[in-house]
């Protein structure tokens, strides 16, 4: 499994399918507000993985009520609310996909195709159970779990070893030693610009405003993009820092999430000015 795992991610032949789906779901979901509220931007966590409950809950409960005697209507009550349940999700999933990297997308695109799969199975089944053929019902929605079955588990490859949509700067924090760390002279932070300084081996984001001074992982929690390359935008009166690789927009006072592609906050650092010198410290 691990080799055939290690193919699909190095299957470039995948690109061709792949990069003309990425501009068609780019072009569909054309509105930021549209693809913030897929990513989970209001949500503070990633919104396909949350919607994906239902129809998976649904279809395993299906399952299991299929073995039981005189439960058809339970069962295809079931297979109905996984089989509509289960559109929203697969278009907050391909909003996902479409912001990931070549390797990634790879992965997402069997991970989706075996969805589909299992998505129609399942349309099949409650067509047939509607039908009064139940037997055949049966058949199809357990054909369906298997083919939805390989998708989850392609789903846990893209999360657990790929990374996608987990935060990519969180394990920066445990690169960084307990107590104060001193960052400079608050004289020398020019006002409204982004500083970058360094606490042991891990790069921060300092943002001064006045007297007060914010300080941030450096690295976007979405591909580990460089933060401090970024541009400073008011956005809702607040001031964000726009990640300059895939356009992600954070709060510069609290580290929200403002605009995806990211679905995760960026990690604040604690902060105080002790005789005119910077400090900061882990949350």
């Amino acid at each position: 499994m691990r080799r055939l795992l290690t193919k699909l991610e190095q299957a470039s032949g995948l690109d061709r399918v792949g990069d003309r789906l990425q501009r068609a779901v780019q072009g569909t979901l054309s509105s930021q507000r549209v693809r913030d509220a897929l990513h989970g931007v209001w949500l503070g966590h990633p919104l396909h993985p949350a919607m994906v409950q239902v129809p998976v809950g649904a279809w395993i409960s299906a399952a299991m009520v299929d073995l039981l005697p005189g439960q058809r209507r339970a069962a295809t009550a079931l297979v109905g609310l996984g089989t509509v349940s289960a559109l929203p999700a697969a278009v907050a999933g391909w909003n996902d996909w479409a912001a990931l990297s070549r390797d990634q997308r790879r992965i997402g695109l069997v991970h989706a195709g075996a969805n589909v799969v299992g998505l129609t199975l399942y349309a099949g089944s409650l067509a047939a159970r509607l039908n009064g053929r139940h037997g055949l019902g049966r058949a199809l929605a357990y054909l369906g779990l298997s083919a939805a079955g390989g998708g989850a588990y392609l789903g846990g490859h893209l999360a657990y070893k790929q990374g996608a949509q987990v935060s990519q700067s969180i394990s920066d924090l445990h690169l960084i030693g307990d107590g104060w760390h001193a960052l400079g002279e608050l004289s020398s932070l020019p006002q409204r610009e982004l500083v970058t300084r360094r606490i042991d081996d891990v790069s921060v984001l300092l943002y001064r405003q006045g007297d007060d001074v914010s300080v941030l992982l450096e690295r976007c929690p979405h591909q580990s993009g460089p933060l401090g390359e970024g541009e400073v935008r008011q956005i809702d009166g607040h001031a964000c820092v726009v990640c300059p690789w895939h356009g992600s927009a954070f709060r510069l006072d609290g580290g929200e999430v403002v605009h995806g592609p990211a679905a995760n906050d960026q990690v604040v650092l604690p902060t105080r000015v002790v005789a005119g010198r910077v400090e900061a410290r882990l949350p």
